[in-house]
């Protein structure tokens, strides 16, 4: 209340100055304040005329006594409005307790669930070590911290710790802050971002790119955004990544699932189809867990015949494949034929974030109408311009060496895996998957590498792969060497004859 008469009184000399001002004006002495805010107008017409108005409105306020005790008080009393008082929290509330309790043995069951099928996900923490590439640092049963040799990040050439991309956030978190302070739309678009899709339109050969927080963001924005706006049916093919399966089932439009590459039946699909309808065809180039290759050309051309729209994910080939790390499409010379792209920063690229590329209709459709883009903070502008770093990098003649040197590490894996009459599926991309086929075996091979050699490689099951599909996804990086590579063999033959895990592979039929 003292405040609130403070600001009363402050209110009260304004008025009293300004009505001094007009009695003092021999062209506003007959009016009355009341009038004068009813034509504000007139008023502001006839001060700025008037020299002695004009001089009263600039100065007269100016050359009021000062109450530094009152603005002193006025101030504390107004800071101290602002601080929260704490609050003595209510005892727990008994009828909430049940029910809270009630939901919580649900849940409990569900999770029991996946303990028992041996599905349920445990988050190993391991520290990496930007100095020890690709080694880390990981706590071990008895509870000591050990190194670790990392045979299963995504990181795959090691740009997340490169000098120049390293410099580069660096400097831009010492100029504009570690985060981007809002939305696209608000507050959270800066140079960085201009400039990012700029150089991700030029390496997909597009019109126009647009940023997302993650590429799982970026799939499922755009194939429901895009699909709703063309009244789409959609095709898929099988294996196809759980952000654009989200997508689909999020635009709630028709859609046909085709076998995992196979262009013949999705040419059976598009041909049953409404001619007249608007369709998308989505798939990927290389497919993260199995590692296999999609034929692009192939379904892009089926596509086309059928006048479909292709989408294809490149998340894991961008920074690995083509002459400047654009993807399997640029290595195989066909980008043209490529309608929209996905990519991410946060594999190759070393970094966080996914986005599209596209015309410039389509993009401006998803920038326009994406909920998942509208309504998300902005990736952060130091991210951005390490991001343009580490493209420029891999675009380089130092990108081409590294994926040379990459390809080397990978080929020798799978040849050494193969010599040892280990179960290596199909796998002519760099990933190169183990099959198991059992959801315990794959946990126990995974915690005796780690306990036991000190190898961490993450077993994949349910529902990352079908049941009886369950695997160990190996990576070999520039930086793996030929003996880590024999030590990791060797592990792996003991532990396999240890657990009498089968070593045939026989892909499902």
């Amino acid at each position: 209340n003292e405040y609130k008469s403070y600001l009363s009184m402050a209110s009260f000399l304004k008025t009293a100055a300004v009505t001094m001002s007009m009695a003092k004006c021999p062209f506003l002495g007959g009016e009355t304040l009341s009038f004068m805010r009813q034509n504000p107008k007139l008023f502001k017409s006839v001060a700025y005329q008037c020299p002695v108005m004009g001089s009263l409105m600039t100065k007269g306020l100016a050359s009021l006594p000062v109450n530094e005790k009152l603005i002193e008080k006025t101030t504390k009393l107004s800071s101290e409005a602002f601080i929260p008082v704490k609050q003595e929290q209510k005892a727990v509330d008994s009828q909430s307790e049940q029910v809270v309790d009630k939901y919580n043995e649900i849940l409990l069951e569900k999770i029991q669930k996946k303990k028992d099928d041996h599905t349920y996900r445990v988050f190993r923490v391991v520290s990496r070590d930007a100095t020890k590439f690709p080694y880390a640092v990981s706590r071990n049963d008895s509870g000591f911290n050990e190194e670790v040799s990392v045979w299963c990040s995504n990181d795959y050439l090691g740009m997340s710790h490169h000098p120049r991309v390293v410099d580069s956030a660096i400097s831009k978190i010492k100029e504009h802050g570690v985060g981007a302070g809002g939305t696209r739309n608000i507050a959270g678009t800066s140079h960085y971002h201009e400039r990012l899709e700029k150089r991700l339109a030029e390496l997909h050969q597009k019109d126009s790119a647009l940023v997302f927080s993650s590429c799982y963001v970026a799939n499922d924005t755009t194939l429901q955004t895009l699909g709703q706006a063309l009244n789409a049916e959609i095709f898929s093919d099988k294996g196809n990544h759980a952000s654009m399966i989200a997508g689909i089932r999020n635009s709630r439009l028709p859609k046909k699932v085709f076998n995992h590459n196979d262009v013949g039946h999705l040419e059976e699909l598009l041909a049953s189809s409404d001619p007249d309808r608007a369709k998308i065809v989505a798939f990927e180039s290389v497919y993260s867990m199995t590692g296999t290759m999609s034929p692009i050309e192939e379904i892009c051309d089926v596509a086309h015949k059928y006048g479909a729209l292709t989408f294809i994910d490149e998340v894991h080939a961008v920074g690995l494949y083509g002459s400047t790390g654009a993807g399997l499409a640029e290595e195989r010379g066909i980008s043209n034929k490529v309608d929209i792209v996905t990519g991410t920063l946060g594999k190759a690229f070393g970094l966080i974030g996914g986005y599209i590329a596209g015309s410039d209709s389509l993009v401006d459709v998803v920038r326009s109408y994406g909920s998942g883009l509208i309504f998300t903070t902005s990736l952060p502008p130091p991210t951005m311009a390490a991001a343009i770093e580490s493209i420029d990098v891999l675009a380089s003649k130092e990108g081409q060496e590294l994926r040379g040197k990459h390809r080397y590490a990978y080929t020798m894996l799978r040849n050494k895996l193969i010599g040892s009459d280990l179960p290596v599926m199909e796998c002519p991309s760099h990933i190169v998957p183990l099959h198991i086929g059992d959801a315990e075996k794959s946990k126990q091979v995974m915690e005796i590498l780690l306990n036991r050699y000190q190898i961490y490689v993450q077993a994949i099951n349910y529902p990352t792969v079908p049941r009886g599909s369950e695997l160990l996804r190996l990576v070999a990086t520039p930086r793996h060497t030929l003996p880590m590579m024999d030590y990791l063999v060797g592990a792996l033959n003991s532990v396999w004859k240890e657990l009498d895990i089968p070593r045939v592979y026989n892909p499902p039929q």
